[in-house]
């Protein structure tokens, strides 16, 4: 008469994963800086370049430095990690580490920077650089309705001038194109 054994199902170990997950997330900023290294070296390397624009210093020379730069500093960062290295906490004192994120103003932050994005085009850089500014202000905390669009509206008249009329930057100026 045979007796039925119960067999232990191998379980995979998820936990001890988790665990060594979260003690090493530092590699996860490694294969960040390693895919950002391959890429740039990537476009560096595939970069046309007529010859006689070459000298002992080409336009590739900076993006092939910086590529190999990035592989290097990923590479030596992962060793670290791997060898029981770890950064530490920010322990500012204007910052508090038990309090969650502002998931709030991110997302404000966010919506306006598309916004502006969206509407630099149509509408010029004085328009959606006043709603940047002013926008950005908001987000961040900001109540004053009296002050705070009078202030935006100058400040981006004010680096539209700098920059389409003192710097030569052209700027898109929209509608405002043949007041400015």
């Amino acid at each position: 008469m045979t007796t039925p054994t119960t067999e232990a199902s191998p379980t995979p170990p998820t936990d001890a994963r988790r665990s060594w997950l979260r003690d090493h997330s530092e590699l996860g900023v490694c294969v960040l800086l390693l895919a950002l290294g391959a890429l740039v070296l990537g476009d560096a390397l595939t970069m046309d370049v007529e010859i006689t624009q070459r000298g002992p210093v080409g336009p590739k020379t900076v993006p092939i430095v910086v590529g190999i730069g990035l592989l290097v500093i990923a590479a030596l960062l992962a060793v670290d990690v791997l060898r029981g290295g770890r950064g530490e906490a920010e322990g500012g004192e204007d910052i508090d580490l038990s309090e969650p994120a502002d998931w709030r103003t991110v997302l404000l932050l966010a919506g306006v920077f598309l916004g502006a994005a969206v509407l630099i085009e149509p509408a010029g850089f004085p328009v959606a650089g006043a709603l940047l500014f002013w926008g950005a202000a908001f987000a961040l905390g900001s109540r004053r309705f009296d002050r705070d669009p009078l202030i935006a509206a100058v400040l981006s008249l004010a680096t539209y001038v700098i920059f389409n009329n003192l710097l030569g930057v052209p700027l898109p100026g929209g509608p405002l194109m043949g007041v400015l």
